[in-house]
């Protein structure tokens, strides 16, 4: 017997899917680029190219590879725990790893302000071995870290939960170490998923804001954010110079994603073949 779809037919769930991407991700994407292409070429490259422009650059772009690496290591460690072993208290973690996914993150800013301050829990004994977190691009990185971390867990997480355990025990069986299983069994199938997290991870970070004007400091060419530069254009009636400048985030990040389903694409065609 042929299988009744339990959504309508096809024309009708495309059409209300294209409407709704049209709608809440094209139409608002759509009017920051037109708002940009409004000013003219040169206007357009002095606005961006601006010294005040490149520092947020350099700060924000180098914050977020911090944070992104980071959390390449933390987040695939935390997904393998989460994953293979079982200990008391395992679901509370794995709940709390959503948490900044919850959390409004003017509330994870100002948490993070008061942990990493002068004064605070973690910011004092850190101030003592002459390492200060809030105020400095240090802090914009674990802004970033804190508020992009779940998108590489819970990428990896269900990957790690399907891989079938006799590609692992046959590796164990022919002798391999733990490290050479893992490097050579168990990353290459996570491969496509690391990526996605990577990607997602760094996106995030690019584009964050509330979590990270409490604790940088903000100030001009030393912790300036792009997102806040192109908040300052906006309070200024700036509306050309707000969306040239978010035009750049915006570009970077679909650079981003495209690089990112290249080489997911050829990840894939790898772990098949072999």
């Amino acid at each position: 017997m042929k299988r009744r779809p339990v959504l309508p037919g096809l024309k009708l769930t495309l059409g209300f899917t294209l409407f709704y991407v049209a709608l809440i991700v094209a139409l608002p994407v759509a009017a920051l680029l037109f708002k940009a292409a409004s000013l003219g070429p040169a206007e357009y490259w002095a606005i961006v190219s601006s010294p005040r422009a490149v520092a947020s650059y350099r700060v924000t772009v180098l914050s977020a590879l911090g944070a992104t690496v980071f959390n390449l290591v933390f987040g695939l460690a935390l997904a393998w725990v989460l994953t293979r072993y079982r200990f008391p208290g395992r679901r509370i973690l794995d709940a709390v790893v959503d948490l900044p996914f919850a959390l409004p993150t003017a509330v994870a800013g100002i948490a993070l302000t008061a942990l990493f301050a002068p004064s605070g829990w973690f910011g004092a004994p850190l101030a003592e071995l002459g390492i200060k977190v809030a105020y400095t691009p240090l802090g914009i990185m674990v802004a970033m870290t804190f508020t992009s971390l779940p998108f590489i867990v819970r990428t990896v997480q269900p990957v790690l939960e399907d891989l079938d355990p006799t590609l692992e025990e046959a590796a164990l069986s022919l002798g391999a170490s733990d490290s050479a299983i893992f490097a050579r069994v168990v990353l290459p199938l996570l491969a496509p998923a690391l990526l996605a997290g990577v990607s997602l991870s760094f996106a995030r970070s690019l584009g964050e804001f509330g979590a990270i004007i409490f604790i940088a400091g903000n100030q001009p060419m030393s912790t300036e954010i792009t997102a806040l530069l192109a908040f300052i254009r906006l309070e200024e009636y700036d509306y050309q110079a707000a969306a040239a400048i978010a035009s750049v985030l915006l570009i970077t990040a679909f650079a981003m994603l495209a690089i990112t389903n290249i080489l997911q694409a050829r990840a894939l065609r790898y772990t098949r073949k072999g």
